[in-house]
């Protein structure tokens, strides 16, 4: 069952996603070579605990952390933990925030240190496909349409999508219907309707689509170990407009590459 959100509970879910962005922005101020992910994850809490938010997936179903850290072929679910980045690294941050009932959701990956060019590829093309899927995501399209826009132009960048991992609705839970591939056909699955709030979030492998689950039951790799990158943004339908809730700006603000 889809929940459609009022423009007041949409609001809320924008308050969220402003402390989330801010928590983002700190952490992106110590991702370079030499710090550990469990640092990175006690920046995001401490903020979000901070500034009136709970962490959305610290203990959700048993995840131990606030960051889901993801390092070079792990695509998504990974903990944070002894890991020292390193040089020629790439590392996906997803973090959510809890706020006044309603959570919010986003994703950012990072190069660090001095990365390949067919790295730096896959992170151009992972990010420039979320927007595509969002541009797509407005009133009376379907389902479909956003999973095609974000397939056709990954594809024809020569990197593939993974498919059992999917974007999805959230408001007062974290995970909520509808699911929200990254791959599909035009004019096939849900129709978009107005009140809606959704996760888009491609992941996107320099390799084969293929992934696997390690034994701690939540890290997703990539079968062929290859790298895999993962953007994401929360986003609200309306009659007239879709609006990205989330923001990348103070990670771009703080992010200091190279």
């Amino acid at each position: 069952m889809i929940h459609y959100k009022s423009r007041e509970e949409i609001d809320i879910i924008k308050e969220s996603a402003q402390i989330l962005g801010k928590a983002h922005g700190e952490v992106a101020k110590y991702v370079k070579e030499g710090v550990k992910t469990s640092y990175l994850d006690k920046i995001a809490e401490e903020y979000i605990r901070d500034n009136q938010g709970v962490p959305s997936f610290k203990g959700y179903n048993g995840f131990p952390a606030s960051l889901c850290i993801s390092v070079n072929e792990v695509v998504v679910h990974g903990f944070p933990g002894d890991y020292v980045l390193k040089d020629g690294d790439i590392i996906s941050i997803d973090c959510g925030v809890f706020h006044q009932g309603f959570h919010s959701d986003s994703a950012y990956t990072y190069p660090v240190g001095e990365v390949s060019s067919a790295v730096l590829s896959l992170l151009k093309v992972t990010k420039e496909s979320l927007y595509l899927g969002i541009e797509k995501a407005i009133i009376n399209n379907r389902m479909g349409d956003i999973g095609h826009a974000i397939q056709k132009f990954v594809e024809s960048k020569g990197f593939t999508i993974v498919r059992e991992l999917v974007g999805h609705g959230l408001g007062k839970s974290l995970h909520e219907a509808p699911e929200v591939p990254n791959y599909g056909k035009r004019g096939s699955g849900e129709r978009l309707k107005e009140g809606m709030v959704l996760a888009i979030e491609p992941m996107v492998n320099m390799g084969t689509r293929n992934v696997v689950q390690e034994r701690d039951g939540w890290t997703i790799r990539t079968a062929d170990r290859k790298p895999s990158a993962h953007f994401e943004h929360t986003v609200a339908i309306f009659a007239d407009k879709t609006e990205i809730l989330t923001t990348h700006k103070y990670i771009e603000e703080n992010f200091k590459y190279g």
